[in-house]
């Protein structure tokens, strides 16, 4: 299914009078607040996000999985709905793939279709927490940190063919997330474990192209309930430097202990120059890979005012990576990375209307009523007609999910392959 520029046109007629009224509304009121609001819409409109391809079809638990039919079951099809998404939001201008799932069988094929959709290959990410048929080794006892010495060399060779593919397709990165660790106290050393994963990121970071990036991804517990190896952001950091320069954290919002100061992660990772990049979604309870900004939105948006802060005074950390990274157990998939996105930039363009100045000047007096009020006042901004001037701008749907619906965009894909078709890789 494709949607073209004339059919999002015809769409937006409907509502394109009630939007001018809210945006001039909006812009009205931020002008006489000081705001320069055709540059926050310039940037709501270049701001891209990645679209995982495992993030395509339904997700699930341990417990089960419900599918929604129409899933992409090829590469090809995850790059067309990839498309779809990107089609009506103009926000989802990349694709990350996950090896060995997404094996390319025609690299120039796949790169052309990528193209037709205006879609570029962001990180590619390797898979050590699966045993696949036929693997000459297994992974149940660690990969990168494996005392089997040949399972640990298995494990890093993975990574190099995953680069090698990578280069092909004319990404620039490789996303690394370990289950390694113990799920009983004694089942391994602390410290050999940490050393031999070490050693294997720096064979890894080793193998990359002088214009590559290695982003090293961390999380305190699952699969294993005991202990991870890189459990959080410092052990991260650690081994980024211990590596090099191109080294970088990878922030998952999910993949920390409740209650933890995400924000301030962020800040410390940017001042040292060493946040590579970010994968959003939200949780209530753990790593419950929910729809971004459904639970905590607050949050997200303190999250963001560091990113803000830190992409305009740290030269040093390069523009961070972005992805969503979430799991849509009863949602439409497509329907679900729509919401992410929506979330993803009202978080953004609020903390783009933040004072820093004047933030800067309450927090230099102490003035701490001051300072929160700046802050939410820009949080409690409706900053949805925004989003939706970027999207006119751009010529995406004004309301994606709306257009979505109206499209009959899974009816269709659903008549396209099926009912019962699962996504690869889940």
């Amino acid at each position: 299914m494709i949607i073209g520029k004339d059919i999002i046109e015809q769409n937006n007629k409907s509502e394109v009078e009630n939007f001018n009224s809210d945006f001039a509304y909006l812009s009205d009121k931020l002008t006489k607040s000081g705001a320069n609001v055709s540059e926050i819409v310039n940037k709501i409109a270049d701001f891209q996000v990645a679209i995982p391809s495992w993030a395509l079809g339904a997700g699930g638990t341990r417990f089960g999985r419900f599918s929604y039919g129409g899933e992409p079951s090829s590469l090809e099809q995850k790059l067309d709905d990839v498309g779809l998404i990107h089609a009506l939001t103009h926000s989802a201008g990349a694709i990350s793939l996950h090896i060995p799932w997404d094996i390319p069988s025609d690299v120039a094929a796949i790169k052309e279709k990528a193209a037709s959709h205006g879609l570029i290959f962001d990180a590619m990410n390797s898979n050590t927490f699966q045993d696949q048929p036929n693997a000459k080794q297994s992974y149940k006892f660690g990969s990168l940190n494996a005392v089997n010495e040949d399972a640990r060399a298995y494990a890093v060779e993975h990574n190099k063919e995953v680069i090698r593919i990578g280069k092909e397709l004319d990404s620039k990165s490789l996303t690394v997330w370990l289950a390694d660790g113990a799920s009983f106290p004694g089942q391994l050393n602390f410290q050999t474990a940490l050393s031999k994963t070490e050693q294997s990121l720096k064979e890894i970071y080793a193998g990359m192209p002088e214009d590559w990036k290695l982003f090293i991804e961390y999380k305190p517990y699952e699969p294993n309930f005991y202990s991870t190896t890189i459990q959080d952001w410092g052990t991260s950091f650690m081994l980024a430097n211990a590596c090099g320069e191109r080294a970088y954290t990878l922030v998952d919002l999910g993949h920390h202990l409740p209650n933890s100061n995400i924000e301030q992660i962020v800040a410390t990772l940017m001042y040292k120059g060493k946040l590579g990049g970010f994968h959003f979604n939200d949780s209530k309870y753990g790593d419950d890979d929910l729809t971004v900004g459904s639970i905590k939105p607050y949050a997200l948006f303190l999250i963001f005012n560091e990113l803000v802060y830190g992409i305009e005074n740290n030269p040093q950390n390069p523009y961070p990576a972005w992805m969503i990274d979430a799991s849509h157990n009863i949602k439409d998939p497509l329907e679900d990375l729509i919401q992410s996105l929506e979330a993803i930039l009202i978080a953004y363009a609020q903390a783009l209307l933040v004072d820093q100045k004047a933030l800067k000047d309450a927090q230099l007096n102490n003035d701490v009523v001051r300072a929160q009020e700046i802050l939410q006042n820009a949080y409690r901004t409706d900053v949805r007609p925004l989003l939706k001037g970027a999207r006119l701008q751009t010529g995406a749907a004004l309301d994606p999910i709306a257009a979505y619906r109206n499209l009959k965009v899974r009816e269709t894909l659903i008549s396209e392959r099926g009912l019962n078709v699962k996504a690869t890789g889940l």
